[in-house]
């Protein structure tokens, strides 16, 4: 079995823009765990800085994640995401050290 393909992302939205940004990315977490490949796919806001948006994903390979990336509203998200952003989104990939079970992968 081949490990998860899985990063943990933020967004620091402009101050004007934070409202409209988590409704757009909450909008996306449906779609997005239909998704064939989709392990994981959560979406969160700090608690100690309101406003800042982390979001979890796990893909059960990187092609999945490549393919989720160049859907159409995720291209769209890309190329216009700095309306919403002070600075670009901060994407750090992971290593899974603890894999789910083969049942679930």
């Amino acid at each position: 079995m081949t490990q998860p393909f899985t990063l943990v992302g933020t967004a620091r939205p402009k101050p004007a823009r934070a409202g409209e940004l988590r409704e757009l990315l909450l909008s996306f977490v449906d779609p997005t765990r239909r998704e064939p490949g989709c392990l994981e796919y959560h979406f969160h806001e700090d608690r100690d800085e309101p406003g800042v948006f982390v979001f979890y994903e796990a893909w059960r390979s990187e092609a999945d994640l490549d393919a989720h990336l160049a859907l159409p509203h995720m291209r769209a998200f890309w190329e216009r995401r700095m309306d919403y952003l002070e600075t670009d989104l901060d994407i750090r990939f992971l290593t899974m050290h603890s894999p789910y079970p083969s049942a679930r992968a």
